[in-house]
């Protein structure tokens, strides 16, 4: 069974979502503003903070970049590209001839590592000005340093890279690739990695749905309870484990 989304024009604070599920059923549903965007939510560009020898690519530059350049070379081809480096002039050079370089832009800043997707911002969908929230980044729970990584997202509005209205969530550790939003108020999260006690350690699960709830304006939150794997960093990020494909399919490994 397939699902067709379409979203009207926003009225007021409130838009409506028409789900059509075939022929004869179509579901009509209330949709409040702000909400957290499903990842086919339509973008305005993607960050990449870009390898150099600082990062612990170092062992492996040459073919990191190389794989970053033909990422930025694709995404390039369709949106705007935002990449974030301490060496702007010399990542020039590395994508002058390959990349369509109207489309991008650069954000001169010191960085630790590579992991846009989880220090980057987290954007709320309004309707006037998305809101962009900035949460603590700590290497997935001190693993790693990231005290350069996690200044970003404010370096990255201050300069006016990002546009729209900053918010300050740095009391609470979140990464993006920690949570998996279906556009409608249902989360999809693993308690490994949010109930790791090197991120949120003082608080307990009750709590950290409740802030979740009350920050993203959620119905609901899903919590995987198995997903381990060996070796990965992240504690078990769910956007390693499951995601959702539509409001009503989840693919999952």
């Amino acid at each position: 069974m397939g699902i067709m989304v379409g979203l009207p024009s926003p009225s007021g604070s409130e838009k409506d979502l028409q789900l059509n599920f075939g022929k004869n059923m179509t579901v009509q549903v209330e949709m409040r503003a702000p909400h957290l965007p499903a990842e086919w939510h339509t973008q305005s560009g993607i960050q990449l903070t870009w390898p150099h020898a600082g990062t612990d690519w170092a062992y492996m530059l040459a073919e990191v970049q190389e794989c970053f350049i033909n990422i930025a070379r694709e995404i390039t081809k369709r949106e705007l590209l935002l990449i974030v480096t301490p060496e702007p002039e010399e990542v020039k050079k590395q994508i002058a001839a390959t990349v369509n370089m109207n489309n991008v832009r650069f954000l001169e800043c010191a960085t630790n590592d590579t992991w846009a997707r989880d220090h980057g911002a987290i954007t709320m969908i309004d309707t006037g000005t998305p809101s962009l929230l900035d949460f603590t980044f700590n290497g997935w729970g001190l693993k790693f340093a990231s005290e350069l990584d996690n200044q970003i997202t404010k370096q990255a509005v201050e300069a006016g890279s990002l546009k729209g209205q900053y918010i300050d969530r740095l009391d609470f550790v979140l990464e993006g690739g920690s949570i998996e939003s279906d556009g409608m108020g249902t989360l999809l999260t693993t308690s490994e990695c949010l109930l790791s006690p090197q991120r949120n350690g003082k608080l307990n699960q009750a709590e950290i749905e409740e802030y979740l709830k009350s920050t993203f304006h959620l119905q609901k939150v899903l919590w995987l309870d198995h997903g381990y794997l060996a070796g990965d960093d992240t504690d078990s990020h769910i956007d390693t484990l499951a995601r959702f494909c539509s409001t009503d399919t989840i693919a999952y490994v």
